[in-house]
């Protein structure tokens, strides 16, 4: 063993607590004994003081040697509550002599303290961790620790205290806490060893070091003696605890430590969470804003306030408008007060140009670019230079994985380095720009398709509504006059359904497109329905401008129209009506141009006509109802009616057909044969169809729900209604809707229709059956086709015409008819229902040659629904009384 390892006092403290025994090698200057976690040596015990205790080293005089000091009570002076207790007395302090025994005020808590030589460090570091120490120390004859004590015994250790006693008892020499004291005036008056080590230029510094400056001021305007507050010392934070002692004239300090990360930490986390909200709102304007713009603008401020930069920047991608290069260009900036915009130079940047190309291909990536702008390239450096840029941070804005622009923040005033949440935090935010862009563009498209015509991309109705109501309101003010045009194709109808709907179509876009450039600028055509436009002329001075246009407009479409080869024909007629004390709203200038579209039509067409007062009084009755009728499926004035079909044999209700009834507010009940030729001819027929197929699917399932017995429901399909490409779409469709099994539907087609384009039709209906719909001849006798024809198609049910049945029994001929056609059907799997039963001669008839089912006045004339269903509800009430009866 080295001889100064053998000179050398190693000093042992054991403690014993609540929690056992366990041995501290004493190797620090200062230790703080206490309950509290935060002493150096945690005593387990409630009846322990936090701070009860401090052991303080005191160097030997003329020696390198050094002993403990343990005083009673904490750093500030405070003793403890139950005192201190060495070798069974009560002190203060006391110097620790080797084997003292240390009682922390009970017996609970007890500590023995060693003093050792001649041991080596090895054996030292080994002895501190043996269980019961005390014990082996104390058996001098064990030969696994031949300890030699050393009692530390010196008068000189005493000598030496006494000088520094008040000092060391709280302020020791050789604490590793920097210490400084001061009087009121500010000039220091002692530093311990370790604030001359740590602050060398403090004595030089005097007042006007962190630690000094301003604190004579704070002790006098602080309510308290004792304090703690933070000193910046350059980019280091300190924790300074300062204690006034009056009766002295003394400020004493003593730095408790260095919290320069903490307060980086704090300072981090607290910026985080500024960014964190300033996200959320942004996040939130960007949702509930319905305006685009202002929300972005909006969110941007709220980001460059949380950040504490000079710029935020939003750049958009677009083609450069000369070479079609890809290009940036700043939509959105925010700056603070202290820089000023910089839009004007980020117009139309391009990429490649400006040397900017990897920026490009980093954002394609999903890559962010950061950093000062002197450690970028010479390219950049020029462009960000120009704007005063020393720092920036850019992330990719990205839709769908493709990248539109690009969002930045910006540091005009200081070279910063941009950390890995900032970065999250922006790339957050540029998630949500683009769900806000995103969202932008469908709601441009869902109001651009809900104010626009899909097939000619004119305005529709609604906007072309809006629009009139603007113009309006701004007429009075200018002192100008306006006019309302109704334009409709002649003839148009006759070359849709000779040529189809396609080349049809075409054809309407083609006029569309014709319509407005023969239109001057400002007015607006709109697409009004079907073959019909609608156009407003505004600012009018002149009677004569619009004649100009109502002339350039026919002669346009006087010239052929070349559609896949076919040249096409067409002309048109105009309805004009001037805004005047007789057309004073808009409402009564589009009725009133209606009115003299008809006018122009009675006047052989291809011509244009002014509504006048006299074309009022001259408009047909048919004019009046395919007005109504435009409307009145929106007005709800349409109705269904079911006729019950009966089987003969047993007189059960075996199904009911829908038939449609218009009652009119003015009118009343329109008859089917004055209405329904008309809903054919403007293609109405298509929609109301559909309304009166689901109504009638509705009220079937309504019937099955309130458990009456299942039935089938049929419902005729009218020639356009057929000939629609999404026939059997919808149909499938408002069966899930209904949620009506396909069984109990029978769709039924005129003999007329079905036999028009045989191919087709076996195309559709095969469609249909496989669905599971049954499907039926309406009307047949009256188209002149055979069964043999007929049965080529998947058909159900086969019904005879009311025609036939109206003549069974005054013509023999047709009785004859009758009867083959019956037995014929039967022949071919088909299911027979004679319609239009209204005696019961011919219901006899019927009966002897086996027609299963009839249906006619002679049963039931066509019900309401509630009608209907109280019928049904009858049936079920009649069938149980049968049955109770022969019970």
């Amino acid at each position: 063993m080295p001889e100064n390892e053998q000179e050398k006092i190693w000093h042992l403290l054991v403690v014993q607590d609540l929690q056992g025994q366990r041995t501290i090698p004493l190797k620090e200057a200062t230790y703080s004994l206490g309950r509290d976690s935060r002493n150096a040596i945690v005593l387990r015990s409630r009846l322990v003081s936090r701070q009860h205790a401090i052991l303080l080293r005191v160097t030997l005089p003329e020696t390198d040697q050094y002993a403990f000091r343990i005083v009673d009570g904490s750093f500030k002076g405070k003793q403890s509550t139950n005192g201190l207790f060495i070798n069974g007395t009560k002190c203060f302090s006391h110097d620790l002599q080797h084997g003292d025994l240390i009682e922390f005020g009970n017996n609970q808590v007890k500590a023995q303290y060693y003093a050792i030589s001649n041991l080596s460090e090895q054996e030292f570091s080994e002895s501190y961790v043996v269980e019961h120490l005390s014990e082996l120390l104390l058996e001098s004859g064990n030969s696994i620790n031949p300890f030699e004590t050393l009692i530390v015994q010196d008068d000189s250790l005493e000598r030496a205290s006494e000088v520094a006693l008040a000092r060391l008892a709280s302020f020791p020499e050789l604490i590793p806490n920097p210490i400084i004291e001061m009087d009121l005036e500010g000039t220091i008056t002692y530093l311990n060893p370790s604030a001359t080590l740590k602050f060398p230029d403090l004595k030089k510094s005097g007042k006007h070091h962190p630690f000094i400056a301003e604190l004579v001021t704070t002790v006098k305007n602080h309510k308290e003696n004792s304090f703690i507050r933070e000193v910046e010392v350059g980019k280091a934070v300190f924790e300074q605890s300062v204690h006034y002692l009056p009766e002295s004239d003394l400020i004493r300090t003593f730095v408790i430590r260095e919290i320069t990360e903490q307060k980086q930490a704090e300072a981090e986390l607290h910026q985080r969470d500024r960014l964190l909200q300033a996200v959320a709102e942004a996040a939130n304007y960007l949702l509930v804003e319905m305006n685009y713009e202002i929300a972005i603008e909006k969110a941007l401020a709220v980001l460059g306030e949380a950040a504490q930069v000079d710029r935020v920047y939003l750049f958009e991608n677009n083609s450069h408008p000369v070479t079609g290069e890809m290009a940036m260009n700043l939509r959105f900036e925010w700056t603070c007060g202290r820089v000023e915009s910089c839009r004007r130079n980020w117009q139309n940047q391009p990429y490649n140009n400006s040397g900017l190309s990897h920026w490009y291909a980093a954002f394609s990536k999903g890559e962010s670019i950061s950093g000062l702008t002197r450690e970028l390239s010479t390219a950049e450096q020029e462009i960000l230079q120009r704007d005063g840029i020393q720092s920036l941070l850019l992330v990719p804005l990205r839709l769908e994985e493709k990248f539109w622009g690009f969002l930045g923040l910006v540091d005009c005033s200081q070279e910063r380095y941009w950390s890995k949440h900032e970065e999250s935090t922006l790339l957050t935010l540029a998630a949500n720009m683009s769900a806000a862009r995103q969202r932008q563009q469908v709601e441009e498209m869902i109001r651009y398709q809900a104010l626009h015509d899909l097939l000619t991309g004119l305005p529709n109705r609604l906007l072309f509504n809006e629009q009139l109501a603007k113009t309006l309101a701004n007429v009075a003010r200018r002192k100008e006059s306006l006019a309302v045009m109704f334009l409709d194709l002649d003839r148009f109808k006759t070359i849709n359904d000779s040529l189809g709907h396609t080349l049809g179509d075409l054809l309407l876009q083609s006029v569309a497109q014709r319509v407005n450039d023969s239109l001057r600028a400002g007015d607006t055509v709109a697409r009004w329905g079907g073959d019909e436009f609608i156009i407003l002329l505004p600012r009018i001075t002149r009677i004569e401008e619009v004649t100009q246009v109502a002339k350039r407009i026919l002669q346009a479409l006087e010239k052929a129209f070349l559609i896949e080869g076919n040249e096409l024909y067409i002309s048109a007629s105009l309805g004009i009506a001037l805004l005047n004390e007789h057309s004073p709203d808009a409402e009564t200038l589009i009725q009133h141009a209606d009115l003299a579209l008809y006018h122009a039509k009675d006047k052989g067409r291809n011509n244009y006509q002014f509504y006048t007062t006299s074309i009022s009084s001259k408009a047909p009755e048919v004019l009046t109802i395919e007005k109504s009728l435009r409307h009145a499926l929106e007005r709800e004035e349409f109705v269904v009616y079911y006729q019950p079909q009966i089987n003969i044999h047993t007189g059960k209700i075996t199904g009911m057909e829908a038939l449609l009834r218009w009652q009119h507010p003015e009118m009343g009940l329109v008859a089917p044969n004055i209405f329904i030729p008309l809903a054919e001819e403007s293609g109405l027929i298509v929609p109301i169809g559909e309304w009166v197929l689901r109504t009638a699917c509705m009220q079937n399932k309504a019937w099955q729900n309130a458990g009456l017995p299942p039935l089938t429901v049929a419902v005729n399909l009218s020639l356009k209604q057929f000939r629609e490409p999404k026939l059997v779409q919808t149909v499938a469709q408002i069966l899930e809707q209904t949620e009506l099994e396909p069984r109990f539907l029978e769709l039924e087609i005129t003999e007329t229709v079905a036999i028009e384009d045989l191919n087709f039709t076996k195309k559709v209906l095969q469609e249909l059956e496989q669905m599971g719909v049954h499907l039926s001849i309406d009307d047949f006798g009256t188209g002149y086709s055979s069964l043999s024809r007929l049965q080529l198609l998947p058909l159900h049910n086969l019904k005879i015409d009311r025609s036939f049945i109206r003549e069974l029994t005054t013509d023999v001929k047709v009785a004859h008819i009758v009867k083959a056609i019956v037995t014929l059907g039967r022949n071919l799997g088909l299911r027979l229902t004679a319609e239009g039963v209204e005696k019961e001669e011919e219901l006899e008839f019927l009966k002897s040659i086996n027609c299963e089912d009839v249906q006619g006045f002679l049963f039931y004339k066509p019900l309401s629904a509630q009608k209907a269903t109280e019928i049904l509800e009858n049936t079920i009430a009649n069938s149980h009384k049968c049955s109770s009866e022969q019970g």
